[in-house]
């Protein structure tokens, strides 16, 4: 199942699982919250610049992947509270 990571510069987090999610759940969270892929390794939480924005990670192992989702990982970067709202509301 694809994990979710809250990432936060500024408290120096190299991000924090904050969900383990279905495919399904991470499509309707993406259609809140849009994804980028940013490759097969972990993007790098602060840049050579200094502290960046929060942001939000889903990663997919290789055995997850659908004609939507390849492996690897992909960036959203919402407001972190609206997105754990988006996960709170897939409980109900």
């Amino acid at each position: 199942m694809p994990n979710l990571y809250f990432c936060q510069p500024h408290a120096k987090n190299q991000g924090m699982l904050r969900a383990v999610l279905s495919v399904p759940e991470c499509e309707r969270v993406v259609k809140e919250h849009p994804a980028t892929y940013v490759g097969e390794q972990f993007p790098a939480v602060v840049n050579g610049n200094g502290a960046t924005s929060d942001f939000a990670v889903i990663s997919f192992r290789a055995e997850e992947t659908t004609s939507t989702w390849r492996s690897g990982y992909y960036r959203l970067d919402s407001d972190l509270t609206r997105l754990n709202e988006a996960i709170l509301a897939l409980s109900r």
